[in-house]
């Protein structure tokens, strides 16, 4: 906590029960269900560094258990607004179903970047982000950042792919594969004014940071 503002708890499910696999097995399917250390972990945690700047993150298959776990702990959870347009109109992931303690990203460092995502999925979840948000699709990265930032997430993240609008070959990393992962690498000349002032006209927009008053 010297070194960063806020800590992904990776895994958050784990903290309620994870599932544990004898030394030795060939594979997963001999393993067990445990009891993880639960809230008793995190009381311990904050008796001894006061307020912790945990973001739980949630994703895959949660549990009522789990659920609850993080309401008690008062952590926010994890939206990913590529995981919002499918079939399922009451998606937890739609901005209009969130509640304000959660962090909001367009994707996260398992995903495709914006534009490889929108670039590769079905044809509903494309007009479906198109109504969604009342765009053409021409620019997905950015549509999705937008959104992001008018979310009533507390806080709003997106990869530096996005800001660029890259396609897929700028993807961090793919889960379950070993090659070409964590390779990709901007350079100072991709940064130009006009993301800067963008990003800066959405956090006054939408009222996520406000101007600093100058001293009298």
């Amino acid at each position: 906590m010297k070194l960063t503002d806020v800590i992904r708890i990776d895994h958050f499910r784990g903290f309620e029960s994870y599932y544990a696999i004898p030394f030795g097995m060939p594979d997963a399917t001999i393993g067990q269900w445990i009891k993880g250390p639960g809230e008793d972990f995190f009381n311990a945690v904050k008796k001894e560094f006061g307020s912790c700047p945990f973001i739980a993150e949630d994703l895959g298959i949660i549990t009522d258990e789990v659920v609850a776990l993080r309401l008690k702990t008062g952590l926010p959870g994890m939206k990913i607004l590529q995981f919002a347009f499918d079939d399922s109109y009451n998606n937890d992931y739609l901005p209009h179903n969130y509640e304000k303690n959660c962090v909001v990203y367009t994707g996260t460092h398992d995903n495709d970047t914006s534009r490889g995502w929108y670039e590769n999925t079905s044809d509903f979840c494309r007009d479906y982000l198109r109504r969604y948000m009342n765009t053409d699709g021409n620019n997905p990265a950015w549509d999705l950042i937008r959104l992001a930032f008018s979310s009533c997430a507390n806080t709003a993240v997106f990869p530096l792919q996005d800001v660029l609008s890259l396609p897929s070959y700028a993807r961090m990393n793919t889960p379950g594969t070993e090659n070409d992962n964590w390779t990709w690498r901007f350079k100072a000349g991709d940064l130009k004014d006009e993301y800067a002032l963008t990003l800066k006209y959405f956090n006054r927009i939408f009222k996520r940071s406000m101007p600093v008053k100058k001293a009298d």
